[in-house]
């Protein structure tokens, strides 16, 4: 494995009977950063994250985690690594201590650690006064709070988070953005899922975007938004009529192909001024006064739009299944 690299993956392949989730992925993550893996719902990112921590097999290909084949060497993998997926992994019977202890034991941390560990965990999510409860208590941002402590009790190496913002109010939520800028810090490496595209944008040094089952797209934030042009330009018009006759002047007068969303045309251009001038003069020309306009620079959520064709929510899940007592994390 070459010197840096945290994460090696080669031609991944999973199938859930007649589905492919995934059909030769190819990724590489470099140790100490965060990696932002994104993509439609179905595209395949929850079934790479799953395999990556062992928790799936794959169907064909490979892949490491820090030098150690998810297959042939998946204890070990297990030890270096935490995972907090979409779904909580936390016994609602327990208190939030009793399972961060518990989690404890079963990653053999030394017995004189666990309870400071735990802790530590509880004061640093805001759990502190909820800990003598019973998680079924919790409320779903707690809950999900509880599940980002219980991944990071063995002080992983590799930090897979799946969606690990979901349902967390703008507090807590930047929080956890602390929290992980902190872990990279250390030297931690973390993969993040996300639909908020904002999120990768800020966390992620580097991006891939996934569909189908392939990544179409890996380069930083800053180059995949530089391949859409300088500028993003929005017209509002009053009625759905009116924008589908302005999408035909704006396309002739150099547009592009805009894409149309409601009353609405978005469409972007490197010649940023210019290209805005020339198209309110034309539009002007065959009778159309847009009813807003904005004009600002591209972001992930326009890069995910033009590779995908689809907004980050998605259509079709992914297969969800249950995780073998083993492959717990």
């Amino acid at each position: 494995m070459p010197a840096g690299v945290a994460i090696t993956v080669e031609g991944l392949v999973k199938r859930f009977g007649s589905v492919l989730a995934l059909d030769g992925l190819d990724l590489e993550v470099e140790e100490g950063v965060v990696f932002g893996l994104l993509g439609p719902n179905g595209a395949g990112k929850t079934t790479a994250i799953r395999i990556l921590a062992t928790v799936l097999a794959p169907d064909g290909g490979r892949a490491e985690v820090l030098g150690h084949d998810v297959v042939a060497e998946a204890r070990v993998v297990r030890r270096l690594i935490g995972l907090a997926g979409q779904y909580a992994a936390v016994d609602g019977n327990l208190t939030g201590r009793e399972n961060l202890r518990l989690i404890g034991r079963l990653v053999h941390l030394p017995r004189q650690e666990v309870a400071a560990r735990s802790a530590d965990l509880l004061a640093r999510f805001e759990l502190t006064d909820a800990a003598d409860r019973s998680v079924r208590t919790y409320s779903g941002g707690m809950r999900r709070r509880i599940d980002l402590a219980a991944a990071l009790v063995n002080r992983p190496a590799v930090l897979f988070l799946d969606e690990p913002t979901t349902g967390l109010d703008p507090h807590s939520r930047n929080g956890v953005w602390e929290m992980i800028a902190e872990l990279v810090g250390d030297g931690t490496t973390v993969v993040l899922t996300t639909q908020y595209l904002e999120e990768a944008d800020r966390l992620a040094s580097r991006v891939a975007v996934v569909d189908g089952g392939r990544v179409i797209a890996n380069d930083t934030p800053a180059a995949l938004k530089l391949r859409l042009g300088a500028t993003v330009i929005e017209l509002g018009l009053p009625d759905l009529e009116l924008a589908r006759r302005a999408q035909g002047v704006v396309a002739a007068a150099g547009g592009g192909s805009p894409e149309l969303e409601g009353a609405s045309l978005r469409f972007t251009s490197a010649e940023g001024a210019g290209m805005l001038i020339e198209t309110l003069r034309a539009l002007e020309r065959d009778g159309i006064v847009p009813t807003a306009l904005t004009v600002r620079e591209p972001s992930l959520d326009d890069v995910f739009l033009a590779l995908t064709g689809r907004r980050a929510e998605g259509a079709a899940a992914e297969p969800v299944l249950a995780a073998p007592a083993e492959g717990a994390l």
